[in-house]
């Protein structure tokens, strides 16, 4: 029985060691899967009517709208001017393709820009009226500009081009806040486009208009408007 055991033993070969795989091959692996997840999910979103498949539904759940302040205002709202830009912003990085690290987005910003003048700036002495209250004659303040404002209805972008690595951090993160650079810059370029518009000069155009309609409905028949505080 000894002598059998032995003999069995000898002619039986020896097992080799399992290979370990390499850490570069695992981590090749990895980003294989990632990839493929990220592409994976890139059709989802492209090919037409497989969202439907998962019956989405969008539930509102927000709270009631609270009031924090009233401020009175004393402005005349008299003229507001429509403004659209196209925003081209590209990003890129120190020695890396733009393939691999950068981004580049197009985007078309519409808003509007109020232009007032300030009646709460009148002082005693800029109202002056006659004694048979037939004239009267008014120095108010230039017309200003009010803050840009931008549509989120006619504002959206029409093309996104990122690199890979900030495509693979879009997976791991959430950043609802992905379109404030351009947004910022299409309200930057909608307040400059607005400056050297005439809005301000059509906004003193109606404000003369106005004053002087309701003033001849009050029995006056000369009234003088003028600009310059």
């Amino acid at each position: 029985m000894t002598t059998s055991s032995k003999e069995t033993s000898e002619r039986s070969p020896a097992r080799a060691p399992a290979r370990r795989m390499p850490g570069w091959a695992r981590a090749l692996i990895a980003v294989v899967a990632v990839l493929a997840m990220l592409f994976a999910g890139l059709r989802l979103a492209v090919l037409p009517g497989l969202r439907d498949l998962f019956g989405e539904e969008t539930h509102d759940r927000s709270g009631p709208a609270l009031l924090k302040s009233i401020q009175d205002l004393s402005r005349y709202e008299a003229a507001s001017g429509n403004f659209q830009v196209v925003v081209d912003l590209e990003k890129d990085a120190k020695f890396l393709p733009d393939a691999v690290r950068g981004s580049r987005t197009l985007y078309v910003g519409a808003g509007t820009v109020d232009a007032y003048v300030d009646l709460g700036r009148l002082g005693e002495g800029d109202v002056k009226v006659d004694e048979d209250r037939t004239s009267a004659t008014l120095r108010l303040p230039h017309a200003a500009l009010g803050k840009p404002s931008l549509d989120p209805d006619r504002s959206y972008a029409v093309s996104k081009q990122r690199g890979l690595l900030d495509r693979l951090g879009d997976l791991f993160s959430d950043n609802p806040n992905s379109e404030r650079a351009v947004q910022k810059l299409a309200v930057k370029h909608i307040g400059e486009a607005a400056k050297e518009s005439e809005l301000t000069a059509r906004a003193e155009e109606n404000t003369t208009a106005m004053l002087d309609g309701l003033l001849h409905s009050l029995g006056f028949e000369d009234v003088g408007v003028t600009y310059g505080k």
